[in-house]
């Protein structure tokens, strides 16, 4: 068996595309037949219907998980994508931002969780909620790297300064291997001047840190969630379809030759047969 990368992805600003690229760019690396899980650790569970899951269903979910110690095998959920599974969530995990004060090494209640499943995944992938509370917390302490969605708008690098702190210092006290996986601009819009400015200046500002592809403003993007599907399920050759897939080529080139070679060896080309 291999160990998994995880990835957290986070920013606390709300509406930047974090759910979004999480069911998306899972789908893109189990098309590649890598066997990815998604965490769901965002209260409103978006990342849960989007994946085709009833969150008020539920019967066991990221809380029970985190509060309780509950075994996440009991919590996956399997979804129409062979590869990828899905750690479910709902609003019950609201009460965990209040509960898990009062549990001891708090911080790592979610990478002793997922620890015993790392040899099972080739990536797990953190949908964090658009705060720097104790969850996203503990998505950073769990996580190999942060990828940081940012929305092609005026204020994109506003907060950013704040989320690298927290990087910092996640860094220094509780996860020292954390990176930066990358910086992904959303929402781009190529009819606007603004947009195309907008990607020069973040750019200018993070350098290499920022991904080569950008996704953009895609309707059939925006209508795959409320079907409980992943773009690659609902129009395969949309263009927000093409951009994750692309997406999911730029992370695994940028794999060293020891985690391509140990890590994720059961991974083929990307395409859509679908």
């Amino acid at each position: 068996m291999t160990r998994s990368r995880t990835i957290a992805i986070a920013n606390q600003k709300g509406g930047v595309g974090k759910t979004t690229t999480a069911i998306n760019l899972g789908a893109s690396l189990a098309a590649a037949d890598l066997r990815v899980l998604v965490v769901d650790l965002d209260p409103q569970g978006n990342c849960t219907s989007g994946l085709g899951i009833e969150k008020e269903a539920l019967e066991i979910s990221t809380y029970h998980v985190l509060i309780q110690g509950t075994d996440p095998l009991l919590a996956i959920c399997s979804t129409e994508l062979d590869s990828l599974d899905l750690l479910p969530s709902n609003r019950e995990l609201t009460g965990a931002t209040i509960e898990l004060l009062e549990v001891e090494e708090r911080e790592f209640r979610l990478a002793q969780a997922l620890n015993p499943l790392r040899d099972h995944y080739d990536f797990i992938l953190i949908d964090c909620p658009p705060t720097l509370g104790i969850l996203t917390l503990n998505a950073l302490v769990a996580a190999d790297s942060l990828l940081i969605p940012i929305q092609c708008e005026y204020f994109a690098l506003e907060g950013l300064s704040e989320l690298m702190g927290t990087l910092a210092r996640v860094q220094q006290t509780f996860n020292p291997r954390l990176r930066i996986e990358g910086v992904l601009l959303t929402m781009y819009d190529e009819r606007l001047n603004l947009s195309g400015q907008i990607l020069q200046n973040v750019r200018g500002h993070l350098g290499d840190e920022v991904f080569q592809i950008v996704i953009p403003r895609n309707v059939r993007l925006a209508e795959a969630p409320s079907f409980g599907k992943p773009i690659l399920l609902y129009d395969a050759r949309s263009k927000g379809a093409d951009t994750y897939l692309q997406l999911a080529r730029e992370i695994l080139a940028k794999l060293s030759p020891a985690e391509e070679r140990h890590s994720y060896s059961s991974g083929q080309s990307i395409g859509v047969a679908l």
